[in-house]
């Protein structure tokens, strides 16, 4: 039976990293930002631990802050695997750009989008995408991989909820104006007693603490939160009480391929950094690029790269079709960040000595590239999630 070329090529697909027109065109408006406003900044950034206002100002203006939030709110309506996109350009040049949008799509919006109720959505929606950043409240000093051991407690008075506690390790924390915040409401029941709630910066209780000096991704600022009888409105309760263990388990597993996302777009960059020094330094009167030795580790650097960059288009574009993507996601998480650091390593040996100074652009990406096996699950929690999706184990 003869085939059509239609039916053929909806047979053979099309590959995951074939983007469509539109893709295309946004991936491109991303790289011009990154490669004119961003990169003359990374630096200063980087050597003040803190991102310029006028870049966040442009974010907004550019519309990254609301990539997947409905036009109907103020945002882009754009798909999951958009949002990817613009993470991996931006970290492409600097990491602390591309989490600091990351957390917008990834995390928080996604959140609103998903578990706010239409009066949340009309509310909160077009204020992150045009002016407010948002920031997402789990992580304690005695609840990192076990999230579910928080100690913040909210108490139920009637109209409000009173909550007390700590948070550290807030991506965004010293920028944004509005957190999704988890806080327990029912200890006695556990993690069923967890519940999300919408804080904005200006609520009473709430203030901000210690910013903690980094390795890497340094302009990204990562605080600790501090409640003292924070006063938070029934109404800005985010799903329903004694569900935020949902919410806080799905935002993440998406949010771990937007974290995918920012490891290939470090290697990229460093890759980029590594193949460009081994054209121009010469060594026994040659380029060291046309030496084997040299070959060999580009061409390393390039296979990892690409398949780190399958697996995370992969759970991104599962995500987008409605598939259940939660042991790919864990995988490219795992898996991108392992690249990253391996590629950026390198890039460190093949620029020599260079590359071990800060006048050179490698050692700041192998400086980026470790956060990957630690925030938004460490890479031990990913394996023991691939583990259990394999034997079926609870």
């Amino acid at each position: 039976m003869v085939q059509t070329q239609t039916a053929v090529d909806e047979r053979i697909g099309v590959p995951l990293t074939t983007l469509s027109e539109d893709e295309q065109m946004f991936r491109a408006s991303v790289r011009e930002f990154a490669e004119g406003e961003l990169r003359p900044r990374v630096e200063q950034m980087d050597e003040h631990a803190k991102l310029d206002p006028d870049l966040i100002k442009q974010c907004f203006d550019l519309s990254l802050m609301g990539i997947e939030t409905p036009e109907e709110y103020g945002g882009v309506g754009a798909t999951f695997f958009t949002a990817i996109l613009a993470v991996e350009e931006l970290s492409r040049v600097d990491a602390s750009v591309g989490v600091f949008v990351d957390v917008q799509n990834t995390l928080v919006n996604n959140a609103l989008i998903r578990y706010g109720n239409a009066e949340q959505r009309r509310k909160y929606l077009p204020q992150l995408a045009s002016e407010r950043v948002g920031a997402y409240a789990l992580s304690e000093a005695g609840s990192g991989s076990d999230a579910f051991a928080m100690q913040t407690r909210a108490v139920d008075q009637g109209d409000h909820f009173v909550i007390n506690g700590q948070k550290l390790w807030i991506t965004n924390g010293i920028e944004a104006e509005i957190f999704i915040l988890f806080a327990n409401a029912n200890p006695e029941a556990g993690y069923r007693g967890i519940t999300a709630f919408i804080v904005e910066k200006g609520f009473a209780g709430f203030s901000v603490g210690k910013k903690e000096n980094k390795l890497g991704i340094r302009a990204s600022s990562t605080v600790e939160l501090i409640f003292e009888d924070l006063k938070v409105p029934k109404e800005n309760v985010l799903g329903e009480v004694g569900k935020g263990y949902k919410v806080s388990i799905e935002t993440l597993n998406e949010g771990r391929i937007g974290i995918g996302a920012q490891m290939i777009g470090i290697a990229q960059g460093a890759m980029e950094a590594a193949l460009a020094y081994s054209t121009e330094r010469e060594q026994f009167g040659k380029s060291i690029n046309q030496f084997q030795g040299v070959q060999f580790q580009l061409a390393e650097m390039a296979t990892d790269l690409e398949a780190a960059r399958l697996m995370v288009y992969n759970a991104a574009r599962m995500k987008g079709a409605g598939i259940n993507f939660v042991k790919e996601a864990a995988m490219a998480k795992l898996y991108s960040s392992r690249v990253a650091e391996r590629i950026t390593s390198k890039a460190i040996e093949l620029f020599g000595g260079y590359g071990y100074v800060k006048d050179y652009p490698v050692e700041k990406y192998w400086r980026d590239s470790k956060i990957g096996a630690i925030y938004e699950g460490t890479s031990n929690m990913q394996l023991q999630t691939i583990a259990k999706l394999m034997i079926g184990k609870p």
